[in-house]
């Protein structure tokens, strides 16, 4: 099926990691242009035609260093279409609310939160200033956005303010310099990255994550790119916006396996 993805420019940031880097390989593989944003490691894009790619790198907790990620794509590919917020951070050590420092939890939302706010708003400012008919942003969240997650207070939250803050919000503001232009969320459940492996290399680990899940699986970061891709193509998901779609298994907030 043709995404009418050729030619689209895209950001994908944190694209280091498992989810970001089979994502912006999905994306140069249906044709678009992509820039592969790294912070402390640099995005992977070896056998990528380098005419259709470009690696940006900076700290997207900063004002500055985000309109310098903009900067570089604004002049590599003369703009962008599409923005995957994707970059985040999930501190492993379980953190009890009571024990939590308010450092840990300030680190998160500034990692998970405010640079989504950061790149959205440039990328709104560019939208501003070049109206258009179609732009899309797709938000990674997480299903712990939607079920919450004991000991890690600080990632439901960051996650939260994303897809039931952010998402209807710009949903309805995107429409006003893109008529066309949509806002969407991809909920990852468990995924087999390098963020969650050591945690899913634990047997009791496992069988706690499949207990709420009929699928008894691990995603892969495949499943998510196909997600995303999928959102964020205005002839695939046209009519789809503010939508939260989870990614997990068909995971639930309750015990199914007990």
């Amino acid at each position: 099926m043709d995404s009418g993805l050729q030619g689209k420019r895209v950001l994908v940031t944190g694209a280091s990691g498992g989810i970001g880097r089979a994502v912006q390989d999905l994306f140069v593989a249906e044709g678009a242009c992509v820039a592969a944003h790294g912070f402390q490691r640099a995005p992977i894009l070896d056998g990528l035609p380098p005419e259709r790619v470009l690696a940006v790198r900076g700290d997207l907790r900063d004002e500055a260093a985000v309109d310098a990620v903009f900067e570089a794509i604004d002049e590599r590919f003369g703009s962008c279409d599409i923005l995957v917020v994707n970059a985040g951070v999930w501190v492993q050590e379980p953190a009890p609310i009571a024990t939590m420092s308010l450092a840990q939890w300030e680190e998160t939302l500034r990692t998970d939160l405010t640079s989504a706010f950061l790149c959205c708003r440039a990328f709104f400012r560019r939208l501003e200033r070049e109206p258009r008919d179609e732009a899309s942003i797709v938000l990674v969240g997480s299903t712990a956005a939607l079920f919450g997650e004991a000991d890690h207070a600080d990632y439901a939250a960051a996650k939260a303010g994303l897809v039931s803050g952010l998402l209807p919000s710009l949903k309805n503001e995107i429409v006003r310099y893109a008529p066309r232009g949509r806002v969407n969320a991809v909920c990852p459940g468990w995924t087999l990255t390098s963020m969650a492996k050591e945690a899913l290399l634990d047997d009791a680990m496992r069988q706690r994550v499949f207990a709420t899940m009929p699928l008894a699986k691990v995603g892969q970061p495949g499943d998510m790119a196909n997600a995303i891709v999928w959102l964020a193509s205005d002839r695939l998901a046209g009519h789809v916006s503010g939508v939260v779609l989870p990614v997990a298994g068909g995971m639930e907030g309750r015990l199914l396996r007990p």
